[in-house]
């Protein structure tokens, strides 16, 4: 009886590898779309720093599927976005991609983690779970805000200078506010609140359609 249980079990778990191979690689393709999306705020950050939400898909994958399937999404849209659009040499890639994975992995190891205990009633997983979401969102998006400055000062920036002087690259930002001074007062001033934003943004939005998708993404 083990034996046919076991062979049972087989095609259910190959079915279930297969379906999270195709949802990664559906969201990838979104996460990917969205990159082109972008959008700057002139007013707020100089506007080679552009706005997007394609850090989206990773989230909800992270939330639906694990940290590690939320990772790779973020890794997959990065590389067909410097396949087909790169223009950095892989730098702009490498760094939004760390900056996704910043955002998505402690989002959703709090959000797992924190749901893991057992709910007394359908209510309070419900409660739970939106707590879960609501502090795993909080944290990564200051895990990627905070660790933008870093990835930016010391990978992202420098190939900058290639294009452009860094004289040029601080006084873009000496054009919002004329006291700052050095990149790293640039990059903590700017970079690390919209960055955060960034992160809030794609938290919001997940909120309002996580539900339904995860539901289609884990085949319910």
């Amino acid at each position: 009886m083990s034996n046919v249980n076991s062979a049972a079990k087989k095609p259910t778990a190959l079915r279930g590898g297969a379906r999270r191979i195709v949802m990664i690689a559906m969201l990838s393709a979104v996460a990917f779309v969205l990159q082109f999306l972008d959008f700057s705020i002139p007013f707020l950050i100089p506007s080679f720093v552009k706005m997007d939400v394609s850090d989206l898909p990773a989230l909800i994958g992270a939330f639906s599927m694990g940290p590690v399937a939320g990772s790779v999404i973020c890794v997959i849209k990065n590389l067909l976005h410097m396949l087909i659009k790169g223009s950095t040499g892989g730098v702009g890639e490498l760094c939004n991609a760390l900056l996704g994975i910043a955002f998505v992995v402690p989002a959703a190891l709090i959000y797992r983690g924190m749901r893991k205990n057992p709910a007394s009633s359908p209510e309070e997983a419900k409660r739970k779970g939106r707590i879960a979401a609501l502090v795993g969102c909080l944290v990564g998006s200051a895990a990627m805000g905070i660790l933008s400055v870093p990835i930016n000062y010391f990978i992202t920036y420098p190939m900058y200078t290639i294009f452009m002087p860094m004289d040029a690259i601080i006084g873009m930002y000496q054009k919002l506010i004329p006291s700052v001074n050095g990149l790293l007062s640039c990059l903590v001033i700017f970079n690390m609140p919209f960055t955060f934003v960034k992160g809030i943004l794609c938290s919001i939005i997940t909120f309002l359609i996580y539900k339904p998708i995860s539901g289609f993404i884990k085949g319910r």
